[in-house]
């Protein structure tokens, strides 16, 4: 097979870049290696900035169809009352909110408009497992599907393939750790009337949960030490179970156990480099995101949405001539995206390894409790609230949908 753009990888990055390439009549093919976007415990939250690139695309009437909950900021909870952390209120522009948003919604919504444009490929159960190695150019990918493989051939390989990106590995890049001091426990427990509605932290001393309030049950994290999942469980359920009752006595933990309990493991990390010809890496295979504040889909929504501003005119020109276009694309070019990206990656990266050691891996340790943290909370000044929710909600460098449609 033969296109101009293939990208691997259908999470966040790899379908709204492939909407952006379509509706700039760019020839492309998107990979995805299962079966349907059916993944949960996934990241679900839509930030403001991806509401105005959905309402940019003229997405916003079918996103606000999709059943979701909408909120103002993210709250620290201390048992007593709820204190706005980061106040998406103050944001310039018509979109003031953070939206939950089941994630296979969301990139249902995003491929079903990229499938408008005939020159748009979805192929499911499609895995790029190596690159197509021409001296030092990439021009194309080995796909696995149904135990065959194939190979598709482009001018640009796009590496949208997560944070244990295959493709990255098979040109040998490593990202570079930058560190985080805990691991995440997802489950849900139920929800009912009289719940807050909120989502917020709740610290305690020695652990932490964030609440994420999807309607009818609440999606839970649960903050533990770097690797301390088996000490964890070697303490047994009961003592999991009131740990989470002793910080929300609310919930109803009698039907959990470690089965429902999903670990991800928290990495944070950056590529040093995130470009060979005819090659191009994004999203979470170029730099893993904590889950601190929810920003790993806006990044790399952002990182796409910076890619197609910059591809989209080279390659529909570059089209006019051949149809699909196969060389290469050059070096020269892809790395005015890591340029551009570069800084808001850092920035935000940096700003979650603040909250990591000053807050979250003082609450783990045992230092630091929902009493002290919330003493220092009242005292930040509503400026700093918002400026915190314009750096989660907006981002450092917000982009805005520049290509040609």
């Amino acid at each position: 097979m033969e296109t101009t753009v293939v990208i691997a990888g259908g999470g966040p990055a790899g379908a709204m870049l492939g909407l952006l390439l379509a509706r700039a009549g760019i020839e492309v093919v998107l990979l995805e290696k299962h079966a349907d976007f059916f993944r949960d415990f996934r990241g679900d939250t839509i930030h403001p900035s991806t509401i105005q690139v959905l309402d940019e695309l003229g997405l916003l009437e079918e996103f606000e169809a999709i059943p979701h909950r909408s909120f103002e900021y993210f709250a620290l909870y201390t048992g007593d009352e709820f204190i706005p952390m980061a106040d998406f209120r103050g944001l310039p522009g018509r979109h003031r909110r953070l939206a939950m948003v089941p994630q296979w919604d969301f990139l249902k919504l995003i491929t079903t408009a990229a499938g408008r444009y005939p020159n748009f490929r979805l192929l499911m159960e499609h895995r790029a497992v190596d690159v197509i190695r021409d001296g030092g150019a990439v021009r194309g990918v080995v796909v696995e599907s149904g135990g065959t493989k194939t190979e598709i051939r482009a001018a640009l390989t796009v590496a949208a393939d997560g944070r244990h990106s295959d493709l990255r590995a098979a040109v040998g890049f490593e990202p570079v750790d930058i560190g985080a001091p805990m691991d995440v426990l997802w489950f849900r427990l139920p929800r009912h009337d009289g719940h807050p509605d909120d989502v917020f932290l709740r610290p305690g001393r020695g652990t932490a949960l964030v609440s994420l309030n999807r309607g009818d049950y609440w999606q839970m994290a649960y903050l533990i030490p770097k690797g301390g999942f088996d000490d964890l469980k070697a303490a047994g359920l009961d003592e999991f179970r009131s740990s989470i009752t002793g910080l929300l006595p609310y919930l109803d933990t009698s039907k959990v156990t470690f089965d429902d309990v999903q670990l991800l493991t928290v990495v944070v990390n950056r590529l040093p480099r995130w470009h060979l010809p005819g090659l191009l890496i994004i999203g979470d295979a170029a730099h893993a995101m904590s889950p601190i504040g929810g920003v790993g889909i806006n990044l790399a929504i952002q990182d796409a949405i910076a890619a197609g501003n910059l591809l989209a005119g080279p390659l529909a020109r570059a089209q006019e001539n051949r149809r699909p276009v196969l060389d290469p694309v050059p070096a020269s070019l892809l790395a005015k995206l890591r340029r551009r990206r570069w800084y808001p990656t850092a920035a935000t990266q940096a700003l979650q390894v603040q909250v990591q050691n000053r807050i979250i891996a003082r609450v783990l340790a045992g230092d630091a409790d929902a009493g002290s943290i919330g003493a220092a909370a009242r005292k930040i000044p509503a400026p700093v609230r918002r400026l915190l929710g314009r750096a989660i909600g907006l981002g450092f460098r917000p982009e805005h949908v520049r290509s040609s449609h």
